[in-house]
């Protein structure tokens, strides 16, 4: 029988979601959990990668298992993990159903806080230059030109063994929350490319102080070439918020 996992996860002290050698991940430290609880080996697939540093609000993963669950399993299952990452819910799905293949939206959002604050800095990319430098309008505009492509090969991290650099995006978007002081980039497609998210939000914030100019973003996505001057934002202002499935 095939179940998923509907959770989330504070990515500062993982070295991202998926397993590797000698590194504390979120994939690893669930699976140990897991088969700890069941008392079997459980592996478990989850609905894409994230990199070291970067949250997710909303996660899935899959994992197979035969026998029934422990009484308040959930719970219990909480209990023993790390707080940094929270179960909400473990479900019964068909056995076809995948986390990764089968999800056919995903949104994230990226936080900039724009005055300093030292209870932001695992949470929001706490933006070190001047407020008046950064051109609001101009990032916005950046945004919506995404909208006009499908080949985002130039936010395509190098040596990247991806098959195919199209996705079709559905949302970009900057919103400005005045209350709290912080830009707020809103994104959503099919599918992302690694690393590509923090690289759009890096063009948006080189858009914004003069360093990179719309034509020069529009020639390189014409072109499907990498921007001259490339960026990556730091990982802690990313937030996976969003995946949704063909019911």
């Amino acid at each position: 029988m095939r179940y998923f996992i509907k959770l989330a996860y504070n990515g500062t002290r993982f070295h991202g979601w998926q397993s590797q050698p000698n590194a504390v991940t979120v994939q690893a430290t669930i699976e140990e959990k897991l088969s700890l609880l069941l008392r079997k080996q459980i592996e478990i697939v989850g609905c894409g990668r994230t990199d070291t540093g970067v949250h997710a609000k909303e996660y899935y993963a899959h994992f197979d298992f035969e026998d029934d669950f422990p009484k308040n399993f959930v719970h219990r299952l909480n209990l023993i993990l790390p707080k940094d990452i929270v179960i909400y819910s473990i479900e019964k799905v068909g056995e076809e159903k995948h986390a990764r293949f089968h999800a056919y939206h995903r949104s994230y959002e990226y936080h900039i806080c724009l005055d300093k604050n030292p209870f932001e800095i695992e949470t929001a990319w706490v933006y070190p230059y001047r407020e008046e430098l950064l051109d609001v309008g101009k990032m916005q505009e950046a945004a919506a030109m995404l909208m006009e492509f499908e080949d985002f090969n130039t936010f395509c991290k190098t040596n990247s063994d991806v098959k195919t650099t199209i996705c079709e995006m559905k949302r970009a978007e900057w919103i400005f929350d005045k209350v709290n002081r912080r830009l707020i980039f809103h994104i959503s497609a099919n599918r992302f490319l690694r690393g590509m998210v923090r690289l759009i939000v890096g063009m948006c914030v080189n858009v914004g102080t003069g360093k990179v100019s719309l034509s020069d973003l529009r020639q390189a996505l014409e072109q499907k070439k990498p921007l001259k001057l490339n960026h990556s934002a730091p990982a802690q202002g990313l937030f996976l918020t969003d995946i949704r499935y063909v019911v």
